[in-house]
Parts: structure tokens; C-alpha cells; sequence
């Protein structure tokens, strides 16, 4: 297993956040903000400053983070019911331009791995919506297998996907080599899943890529986020069941966890040092 962090989990000053990381015996980073632009927007320029940045700081990327799907499924409202982390409104009929540049970009910085969604939630998940989510990956997912990339669809609890056995039944009946998960834990927990053993028995499969991030509940049922080791999630066996499965691929730290001043840095560090001891 290796470790890995969202670099904008610390610091949208991409040369900062890979030190921080380096600090941690970390050489892995995955990219979603950078310099406070979504790494699907880059420019020319930012690319090059992106490139840059990781040549000096001797880092390599583990996944290309992609806000694909993070939209509505029926294309009748474009407003968000989660977290977009910067990313634009897209509708469906821009989908298939932000694949095309994500494998281009992926391809360009060095990665096979693009993590994807599965639509905004709207209501209830039901088997009708499980075979129309199964359908629009079909397309998605050839195009990954004649370029040569991976789709990473991560269970999301804002999207209708937010369970490792919701993610898993949609990636079974697709079907394919080039479609696997990004396994989520703390996203599985938010969505009322119990992340291990039995969300990560249903995941482990089809796991190509891991998130990590801890929550709890408090004494009125509240659900929030918090430092790695310090919530509700069996991080000890989880880290221990994917060894035991012989899992070498990343494991990605995606914070979340503010910290008791909102100093998202320090946070960040707190969770790295609490990961590396888990590990």
C-alpha cells in the first residue's frame, strides 16, 4: 500500500502542499484544486507551473480527481445537493468533453487512474435508477478500455451511489476491466453504511483506488468529520483487511477533518501522522 493525500486537503499552493506531503515519507499526490483551479480547468500555463511542481519536489501522481457525473441524471436541475469543490455546473451534454479531456490529462501527468460520480442524489435510490446509473457508464467505460485508463467511481453519499454495496451492485453490472471503485469509508459511513467490515466486504472486489477520511456521530446523532483513528470507522481492520488482500494500490488521504481553529494545513498534518502510525 502507499500513501497518498488530495494535495488541496492542505494547501491549494501546490509546491506547498507536496512539501508538507514530503514531510510525511509521502510521493504520491492526487490532484483536484490546484492554485484555486479545478485540474479539469487548467490552462496551458497552470499545467506547465503543475509539472513543474512535481518534477522538483520528485512526486508522481496516484489519480486524477474529476468531477465526471457529479451532475443531475435526468439533466432538469443544475443544482448541486453536495460538495463540488470548485468545479462548474456541467450538464450531461458537457460529460463526455470532460472525459475526453480528463484522459488527456491523466495521460499527460503521468496517471491511469480517473476518479468518476454517479449523479446527484435526488431522491431514493431504486433499482430503476441502478440500471439507468449501470447504462450511462457503459459508454464511459468503453472509451476508458480503448484509452488504455481507469474509471474510479467513488461511493459518494451526495450522489446516489453512497454505499461500497450500492457502488459495488452498478460496477457489476457494467461489466467492465477499465470501470473499478475509489473506496470511500467515510463517505460509506455518511450515507448510513457500516464502512467495515460489511461496506468494505461488498467493495473489495472491485477496489482500485482508497479514500480516507474518519467521522462520528455526537450525542444528538449529528454526523461530522474528524481526525484519522479518532471516529466511528474500524480504521485499524480496514488497513489490515486490504493488507491481507494483497491491495498495493494508493491510499489517499481526503481530510475533511477541519480541526478546532479550521486551519485545514494543520488538520492535514494531525491526520497524516495519525495514518502513518495506523499503517
Amino acid at each position: 500500500m502507499r500513501l497518498s493525500a488530495i494535495t488541496d486537503e492542505i494547501s491549494q499552493d501546490l509546491r506547498h502542499a507536496l512539501s508538507v506531503m514530503a514531510e510525511y515519507d509521502i510521493r504520491e499526490a492526487e490532484l483536484r484544486n490546484v492554485y484555486g483551479k479545478y485540474i479539469v480547468e487548467a490552462d496551458e500555463e497552470l499545467l506547465e507551473k503543475i509539472e513543474k511542481d512535481l518534477k522538483d519536489a520528485g512526486m508522481t501522481i496516484c489519480c486524477l480527481d474529476t468531477p465526471f457525473y457529479k451532475c443531475d441524471l435526468d439533466d432538469a436541475d443544475t443544482t448541486a445537493t453536495g460538495p463540488t469543490h470548485g468545479a462548474r455546473d456541467r450538464g450531461r451534454e458537457e460529460q463526455f468533453h470532460l472525459l475526453n479531456r480528463s484522459i488527456d490529462l491523466a495521460r499527460r501527468l503521468g496517471t491511469s487512474y480517473i476518479r468518476i460520480f454517479s449523479f446527484w442524489k435526488r431522491g431514493p435510490l431504486t433499482m430503476e435508477i441502478e440500471e439507468r446509473i449501470a447504462d450511462a457508464l457503459m459508454t464511459p467505460a468503453r472509451i476508458a478500455e480503448r484509452a488504455g485508463v481507469t474509471l474510479v467511481l467513488e461511493n459518494e453519499h451526495a450522489c446516489y451511489l453512497g454505499t461500497g454495496a450500492e457502488t459495488a451492485r452498478v460496477i457489476e453490472k457494467v461489466g467492465s476491466s477499465a470501470l473499478k471503485m475509489v473506496w470511500d469509508p467515510g463517505n460509506a459511513f455518511m450515507a448510513g453504511e457500516q464502512p467495515f467490515p460489511s461496506g468494505y466486504q461488498a467493495a473489495a472486489p472491485h477496489i482500485g483506488h482508497v479514500h480516507v477520511k474518519d467521522a462520528h456521530a455526537d450525542e444528538s446523532g449529528k454526523l461530522s468529520f474528524t481526525v484519522i483513528g479518532g471516529g466511528e470507522i474500524d480504521y485499524v481492520g480496514q488497513f489490515a483487511a486490504l493488507k491481507e488482500s494483497g491491495y498495493t494500490g494508493a491510499i489517499s488521504l481526503e481530510t475533511h477533518y477541519k480541526g478546532p481553529n479550521g486551519d485545514i494545513e494543520s488538520a492535514s498534518r494531525e491526520c497524516l501522522a495519525a495514518l502513518r502510525k495506523l499503517i
